[in-house]
């Protein structure tokens, strides 16, 4: 196998594929790495989006395995090969366990865990062919301690994202493949401001020691480091991007 070495975090010849790429953290994590010098494929379910400058944007559901499958094929024709895979598509729900429907869980599931796999089931063994490949996948604090303002659906999917890229993880180091997890607190996005709706977010300062919510760009640089030669000896990690909401 060959030997990654630690070095500078610029992503100069690398190719990015970025699913949820038009939502808060996607858009920041895309123009993160187009600055670090990627490839940038950014995906999303809108039609038309503008992701940024240079940014080669596809739309699809990452829901279906067969619209998965042909994004993936094209982005290879285009582009050569994918060395980095960023998984943040996701939606949220607060319902609590005894009010929740069948119907939400298989639209929470299907989106924050099925739209991890599709993506991740398709290129892994590209990725160990070629013996090289980063899988970054957003998970959650929520993952961690039962949720902030989710409901147990969102809890659920986000903790098996988080054994899923350990599996990952340890089946890919052999071929030269990384797979690691964000697990970012509340972050200041449009998900979080309909996730919060009437009811307000509590005050920053009164739940987040280091006294602020987060941002999407927060979370693109941390993202940018996981997926960057700057953490070559980093695989089946959970990076706590909170504010010290949680410590290990």
């Amino acid at each position: 196998m060959a030997q990654h070495l630690s070095g500078p975090a610029n992503l100069q010849g690398q190719v990015a594929l970025i699913t949820g790429g038009a939502g808060g953290m996607g858009r920041a994590i895309s123009r993160a790495f187009r600055a670090a010098g990627a490839q940038v494929v950014a995906t999303d379910r809108a039609e038309h989006a503008d992701i940024g400058e240079g940014i080669d944007y596809r739309p699809y559901d990452v829901t279906s395995r067969a619209q998965t499958d042909r994004v993936v094929d094209a982005v290879i024709a285009a582009h050569g090969k994918v060395d980095i895979l960023v998984l943040c598509a996701g939606t949220i729900a607060r319902t609590p366990l005894a009010d929740s429907t069948d119907e939400e869980w298989d639209a929470i599931l299907d989106v924050n865990l099925r739209g991890v796999v599709n993506p991740a089931r398709k290129l892994f063994p590209l990725m160990c062919g070629q013996g090289f490949g980063k899988i970054l996948a957003a998970g959650s604090i929520a993952a961690k301690n039962g949720g902030v303002a989710s409901g147990p659906a969102y809890v659920s999917a986000k903790a098996a994202v988080h054994g899923l890229m350990r599996w990952i993880a340890k089946a890919g180091a052999p071929h030269g493949v990384y797979a690691n997890t964000l697990a970012p607190g509340p972050v200041e996005t449009a998900m979080w401001a309909n996730v919060t709706g009437s009811t307000g977010a509590p005050a920053a300062n009164a739940t987040v020691p280091l006294g602020r919510y987060g941002n999407a760009e927060d979370i693109a640089q941390a993202a940018l480091f996981l997926c960057s030669p700057a953490s070559n000896w980093i695989t089946g990690t959970s990076l706590d991007i909170s504010g010290g909401m949680w410590m290990d």
